[in-house]
């Protein structure tokens, strides 16, 4: 693999990763299951995920491979648990290319009708999810860069709704909303959580950074960051400048509509196609490493673990993540693949988490190397975060978690002999 991705470009691949649509309806979900207290319920979220963080941060320092939370619980427990992990994680990213893709359609059926169905759905799916995939196969570089442009995009329209937006707060406004009668806490503690889910998948193409084990942890601190003062600022301004927010459809469009004026509704619309296409832009760089790093251990055809002889990227694994997306996409389905990532996300978080302490005992860590301060604590108080997490899932998503494990365990025992050549292409 060539190593073409810079840190600032990884930094900007992370924060695409997070920033997804889910901040544009965020407002009146967490104002919903929390009133007023949202405001500080999003800052604490991110505090809280930021222990995850500092356990990723650790495990990426030790590697410069492809593979992520795969390669981590691999590392640390062995190819059982470690397949389980990288298998539900892959599971997980092509769900959400297909859901994003469908989303993408829905979206942009605001500003263009006819993408709302038939033909024009057809190609609002299809030709995103299919330029985004030739932009991967011709290079990583290309696919970061694409990254990098559509975080620019989509954060611009919501730094404009913060600065202007802080200026019609009404603070009243803001500290008396009440949560809508049957709030549900759980709902909204995994509402936060998946707000901010995405920053596993910044080492997911390690192979292809320049300098990963100090580049990644760098990256995932700036994105945590970043994102925390955003979605605070972007829950503040929504409380206190639009009431009824909690009832709101397009909370961000709506509250921008009030003191922007119509542009302002339109601005914030079109920073929700282009959240949406950023995030899937990620999800089609990141999803097929998890399936490189895997065909290289010998699950899945070795095709998968080929590189193109002249990009250096995993082009078959890039080709065959679309070529089951894009069905599952037009079909549907794709809203009950689409449940398994509560469960599979967590199993990606808890999996690292405890991964952490055995791959200080079993490795040399290499020079520079980041560590987490405290020992064992933060590992262990973000695996119990996961099981909290757990406990407030839907029964069914922990259900399709559980067929998921299943057929993972079934999988497992398809494992082919890994071909060291079958790498090189």
């Amino acid at each position: 693999m060539r190593r073409a991705v810079s840190r600032w470009e990884i930094v900007g691949f992370s924060i695409n990763d997070v920033i997804g649509s889910g901040v544009y309806l965020l407002p009146a979900a967490a104002a919903a299951n929390l009133g007023s207290a949202s405001t500080g319920a999003v800052v604490l979220a991110g505090l809280a995920v930021l222990l995850l963080v500092l356990c990723f941060a650790e495990a990426a320092s030790y590697f410069d491979k492809p593979g992520s939370a795969y390669l981590y619980t691999r590392e640390a427990f062995g190819e059982r648990v470690g397949f389980q992990v990288g298998w539900m994680t892959w599971l997980a990213r092509v769900s959400s290319v297909a859901s994003l893709s469908v989303g993408f359609s829905r979206a942009l059926g605001f500003l263009w009708p006819a993408a709302n169905s038939g033909l024009g759905q057809g190609l609002a799916i299809a030709v995103p999810l299919l330029a985004l995939t030739a932009v991967n196969v011709v290079g990583v570089k290309g696919g970061a860069r694409t990254a990098v442009f559509l975080a620019v995009t989509k954060t611009v329209p919501l730094l404009v709704f913060i600065a202007v937006g802080l200026f019609f707060v009404s603070v009243p406004l803001a500290t008396s909303v009440e949560p809508r009668e049957g709030g549900n806490l759980g709902s909204a503690v995994l509402l936060l959580l998946f707000a901010y889910a995405g920053f596993e998948n910044t080492a997911a193409p390690a192979g292809e950074f320049k300098n990963p084990r100090r580049d990644v942890p760098f990256a995932l601190f700036v994105q945590i960051g970043v994102v925390t003062l955003i979605y605070t600022a972007v829950q503040w301004v929504a409380l206190g400048t639009l009431p009824g927010v909690a009832d709101a459809q397009t909370p961000l469009a709506n509250a921008a509509a009030r003191f922007l004026g119509g542009w302002g509704g339109l601005l914030m619309t079109v920073g929700g196609v282009l959240s949406i296409l950023g995030t899937n832009s990620n999800t089609v760089l990141a999803g097929p490493r998890y399936l490189y790093a895997l065909a290289q251990d010998g699950f899945g055809p070795a095709a998968l673990a080929t590189l193109h002889p002249r990009y250096r990227t995993p082009a078959v694994a890039i080709l065959t993540q679309t070529a089951i997306a894009l069905p599952l996409a037009f079909s549907g389905s794709f809203e009950v693949l689409a449940t398994l990532s509560v469960v599979a996300r967590l199993a990606t978080y808890f999996g690292t988490a405890l991964a952490v302490p055995v791959l200080r005992r079993k490795l040399q860590a290499p020079e520079n190397a980041f560590r987490i301060p405290g020992g064992p604590v933060i590992p262990l108080a973000a695996a119990a975060l996961c099981v909290v997490f757990a406990l407030s899932a839907e029964r069914e998503n922990l259900i399709a978690g559980a067929v998921a494990l299943a057929v993972g365990f079934v999988l497992y025992r398809f494992q082919r002999k890994p071909d060291g050549k079958a790498a090189l292409g």
